[in-house]
This record gives structure tokens, sequence and C-alpha cells, in this order.
């Protein structure tokens, strides 16, 4: 018989980056406010967050993102003279964007890095499994990876990671995994973590990316864990000792965080932290819009042959 575990509600979205890629940009705005197409990535990622039945958002920000929550926030006079003008259509996607969710704010403080931003969590969430969504990575919704983590971590227990082939050139940009398969073609199972590791090194060209849902247990690790690379706090090394404790118990009986599975993701994601490819995001985003695409796509046909 399937084990049944307890159903995740919650969504935790660490927000507290200084964005300094983004510089001058992000000097007052928070790199999570840049526009993609003609909404903020972050709204994006709250956006998957909810498609995935998890409709109560816990943002780590740190100094100067109070955008971010006036963002999520009822803009009253801004409404008002939407109304006023009878512009129904903005007026709809401003109140979107507050409607989405139940949002909940909390400061990081010192940025110690991921692991401890995720931490920062620990009061909200309390005893129950959680998501974690990074906002650099943007999932494309008609392909639902989070709803598929999900899915594994209510059967299997434990925690779950998104996992993504990359050219293994690039592995030593990204926490890799080394995986044996299970029953399911996209699911396998973690058994050992590294962080940015050197390309000869690296155990396989499955990159971690921007999504995990995480068993409490983590918590009780981060607390013991140290500084890693960059003198930061690292989830993956937590992940990593969480692993190994699962295999420890495997000859007798379940650890108390239990396994740690990946999810291995063939769709669409685009990657807003690195600027050439947050410009290759707006682009393909806006090429696929039905009010924007047609005539984008002409112009940057024609644009494309002129340079050429």
């Amino acid at each position: 018989m399937t084990q049944s575990h307890p159903r995740i509600s919650k969504a935790v979205i660490p927000a507290a980056g200084l964005g300094t890629r983004f510089l001058p940009a992000t000097k007052a705005t928070p790199k999570e406010m840049l526009p993609v197409v003609d909404k903020p990535a972050i709204q994006y990622v709250v956006e998957e967050a909810v498609s995935a039945g998890l409709s109560d958002v816990l943002m780590i920000t740190g100094r100067n993102k109070r955008p971010l929550e006036d963002h999520f926030d009822r803009n009253y006079e801004l409404e008002e003279a939407l109304s006023r003008k009878g512009d129904a259509g903005r007026l709809a996607r401003v109140q979107e964007s507050s409607d989405l969710a139940t949002m909940h704010y909390v400061r990081q403080g010192d940025p110690r890095g991921l692991g401890h931003a995720v931490l920062c969590a620990e009061p909200h969430v309390g005893d129950q499994p959680f998501a974690v969504l990074l906002g650099d990575d943007l999932i494309d919704p008609r392909d639902p990876l989070l709803a598929r983590m999900v899915e594994v971590q209510e059967r299997e227990g434990g925690s779950v990671i998104a996992l993504m082939e990359v050219d293994p050139a690039q592995i030593h940009l990204y926490g890799c995994a080394a995986v044996k398969p299970t029953g399911d073609s996209d699911v396998v199972k973690i058994t050992d973590l590294v962080e940015k590791p050197e390309t000869a090194d690296a155990p396989s060209n499955l990159a971690i990316i921007g999504r995990y849902v995480l068993d409490p247990a983590v918590f009780g690790v981060l607390r013991e864990t140290e500084p890693g690379r960059g003198g930061e706090i690292q989830l993956t090394d937590a992940l990593q000792k969480l692993t190994e404790a699962d295999q420890s118990a495997a000859a007798t009986e379940s650890s108390p965080g239990g396994p740690v599975h990946g999810v291995i993701f063939k769709g669409r994601r685009y990657d807003t932290g690195d600027r050439g490819d947050y410009l290759r995001a707006i682009v393909r985003l806006a090429c696929e819009r039905e009010d924007l695409g047609p005539e984008f796509r002409d112009w940057l046909r024609s644009f494309v042959n002129e340079e050429m």
C-alpha cells in the first residue's frame, strides 16, 4: 500500500539577494521586480506556486525589498483611477497580483546564503513539508514541474529536488547530483550531491535547478551546517547530509528526514539571473504572447535579416 504523507500547502521564495549582476538597474529596484515583458519576474514564480496548489506564500526578503510587498498589495489610488477611466482590462491585471495568494514576509537580515534563507522560514512552515522556489528560474506554466514534485513528495515522503541535464562543460555552475533510477522514468533516487563541482569531478550532468520540495527535517540539519562554498550556508550541503542519513538507515529503518528524490525536468525553463538569458527569456515569452507575438515575431525576423 502506498504511504500517505502530509499535503503540502506552503511555498517559500527566497528574495533577499542584491542582484549585483544587474547593476545599476538594481541599485534601487529589487532584481525580482525587473519586468519580463509586462510582469515582474517574481509574479511568474508566485503564479507557479499557486498553480501547484500552494496558495500560502512566504517571501524571504531583505533591505530595499519593500517594492515586492507593495506589488502584491492593493493599490487603491491606481485601481480607482483605472476604474474611473473604465479601463477594465488594466484594472483586472493590477488586481490580479494582490489576489493571487496569501502573502507573508520575513527579513533574512544577515545574507548568509540560501540555506540560511530557508532556515528563516522555519517559524512559518513548522513541521510540515514545503516548497522552495528560486526567483531566477522561471518554469513555463505548460510544463508543471512543481506539481509533479509535490506529487512525488506526497507519495514517497522526504525531499524532492528538480534536476535538469546540462552541457557537462557548464556543470561547474550548478549543484550536481549522483542518482540511481526508480520505477518512474522522470524520477531518480539521489545518492550524492556536490555544490558546483569541477567538470572532471562531477558525478553526472544532472544540475540542480531552483525548485525544491523539502521535509521539515532540513531545518535541524541547516542549524548544524557550517558555511561552505563562498562562506555561505548551502542548502545543497544540508540535503547531502539528509541523503547520507537515509542511506545509513536504509538497512534498518527510514531516517527522520526520509529519502531524497529528484525529478528530471525536460520542459521549458527561463533563467532570469543572467543578463543574456534574461533578455532571451523576454524574447521567447513575448513571441509566444497572443497579443504581442505575431507583430513582434515579424519585427524580429526583419531585424535579424537586416543585421545579418
